[in-house]
């Protein structure tokens, strides 16, 4: 066993001078034996509050159950939640923050008691990248158990998930369909707790946790309400025993391999966009080099080989059934560092002996892509100096070479609205700015114009561009993470109704048809407007929040 490990909890109980810690430990049930076992963290997310959260609670009983019987103390504690879902809109400016607030409080939590091994319980989009920034900061032993996805709904003559409710917004404020027809939709689409089942950020991050080697094997794509879940619990149970014992720490699992590992994974799927702000950050954290040119390389030469809902008619019950996150990686096998360690206590290469696609029409071989390149990619041009990002996986063909009048509007509130007065020309470029993480702040979610864009049967003719994001599930000519933000003075701050914004996805290129005098001149006049949000934590995140090409991290 790790010596510096397996001392963290017992410098702390033990002797005279651990009284103290021993008769506060007494007082929740602890008796002389427990204190010579590893003190286990389970830290979750659980709350009432977020679909993908909801039955944490019960999964982390099972769990605490396995670490009784593997001979180890586990103790629970809960960070905060939110659904992105939910808080479309204004309450979209709290949800990036959460992640830098989670990360800090699972660390907080996990240094101040000298635990010894911690299991992340945890879903959804900003949860499970906190907690793998606090496992990255904290080194401790550490295994995460996301939970799982939600269960689809079959209808008549077509499966929805989550996502689909954005959509028919649109199409009912298209007239495609009307008001009763909109609410049926709305009323069924949820089936049951768990994850949407798209690959939205929130599953992007649990397949980013699993490709990491944090995880076990299918954990990601594992239905929530699936009883094999409960199997997968209390496993994890019992390996965070194991993994105290056998000293392997988290960063001895993140690595500057597994991270391209992982990152090859997300392009390949045609993951959220958002997890480029994650993985950066996960990577600050754990002393790795990461930057959105690695991104661009390993898309360059990673093909896609599946897409899922909103991108395609495929699910995350798809993916599982043909054998989820295994399955990708042993296809991608030649592309990956498989002598990485993972949380088995096995290489990756062990972990992928059995795996095998179970249906090929769903996740395709490398010889057989979808697309030769990622589905992620990062452009630069005179219009975004320091980046912007796109999904290109969810680009119809005819959008990914565009040039347009520019359409400029100062908030989310004000695409949308523009959306719904149904004034959108085919071939223009809206240019959302102010919704960077100062300007926002926050870095709002655009998932909904986005998603009414779409609706409208505009994705292709008409594109998006901002300094916000967009989320993992949009599809359609949605570029966002535009660097430097209109909030510092970058270039989108400068753009006039009637600029002709050039969007060249193959070629990397995203500019504005301006002379450099010209956008010299627009910024001596430019001054900054006054902060959205003057009180409270958001006006102190805008102060220290860090650009979107490297991450968002706090200064």
């Amino acid at each position: 066993m790790n010596e510096e490990i397996s001392q963290r909890s017992s410098k702390v109980v033990e002797g005279v001078g651990g009284a103290y810690a021993r008769t506060l430990y007494r007082s929740v049930g602890a008796i002389d034996s427990d204190f010579k076992k590893p003190l286990i963290a389970v830290a979750n997310s659980w709350n009432e509050i977020v679909p993908g959260h909801y039955h944490l609670r019960e999964m982390a009983q099972h769990i605490k159950n396995a670490i009784w019987a593997a001979g180890g103390r586990p103790m629970e504690f809960n960070t905060i939640a939110a659904c992105d879902g939910a808080a479309q809109g204004r309450g979209m400016h709290y949800i990036l923050p959460m992640r830098d607030i989670i990360a800090a409080s699972v660390e907080l939590m996990l240094q101040a008691h000298s635990f010894d091994g911690v299991v992340m319980v945890a879903s959804c989009d900003k949860i499970i990248p906190g907690m793998l920034m606090a496992a990255a900061r904290c080194d401790l032993p550490t295994i995460f158990f996301t939970g799982g996805t939600m269960l689809p709904r079959r209808d008549i003559d077509r499966t929805y998930v989550a996502c689909d409710v954005k959509e028919a917004i649109g199409r009912y404020n298209s007239g495609e369909i009307d008001e009763q027809e909109l609410n049926r939709i709305e009323s069924i689409i949820c089936a049951s707790v768990g994850a949407c089942s798209m690959m939205g950020t929130a599953n992007t991050m649990a397949c980013v946790a699993e490709a990491l080697g944090l995880s076990l094997p299918s954990c990601a794509t594992m239905l929530a309400v699936d009883a094999a879940r409960v199997h997968l619990a209390r496993y994890t149970g019992e390996r965070i025993v194991q993994l105290i014992q056998e000293g392997l720490t988290a960063n001895q699992i993140i690595t500057q391999k597994s991270i391209e590992n992982a990152l090859r994974v997300c392009l390949a799927l045609g993951g959220s966009s958002n997890a480029l702000l994650h993985l950066l950050a996960i990577a600050h954290d754990a002393g790795t080099k990461l930057t959105l040119n690695d991104f661009d390389a390993l898309s360059r030469e990673t093909p896609l080989l599946a897409k899922f809902k909103p991108a395609s008619q495929f699910n995350l019950l798809d993916f599982h059934e043909t054998g989820g996150v295994p399955a990708l990686m042993k296809e991608l096998q030649s592309l990956l560092h498989c002598d990485v360690l993972t949380v088995t206590g096995h290489t990756l290469k062990e972990n992928l002996a059995e795996a095998k696609v179970l249906r090929p029409e769903v996740i395709h071989s490398l010889d057989n892509p979808l697309a030769p390149e990622g589905g992620i990619a990062v452009l630069y041009g005179n219009l975004a100096p320091k980046g912007a990002i796109v999904k290109q996986s969810g680009i119809s063909e005819k959008m990914l070479v565009h040039s347009g009048p520019a359409k400029v509007f100062e908030s989310e509130e004000e695409v949308r609205d523009h959306l719904k007065s149904k004034q959108v020309n085919r071939g223009d470029v809206l240019v959302i700015r102010y919704e960077g993480p100062k300007g926002g702040p926050g870095m709002r979610e655009l998932s909904i114009p986005a998603a009414m864009l779409v609706g409208m049967e505009l994705g292709d003719s008409v594109a998006m561009v901002t300094d916000g994001r967009y989320s993992g599930a949009t599809r359609g000519p949605c570029i966002g993470h535009v660097c430097p933000e209109a909030a510092e003075g970058g270039p989108v701050a400068l753009i006039q109704d009637g600029d002709i914004i050039h969007i060249d996805i193959p070629n990397r290129k995203l500019s504005v048809g301006l002379s450099d005098e010209e956008l010299k001149r627009r910024k001596a006049n430019w001054r900054p407007p006054k902060p959205k949000i003057q009180n409270g934590f958001m006006a102190l995140y805008s102060k220290i929040v860090g650009d979107a090409n490297a991450g968002t991290v706090l200064a």
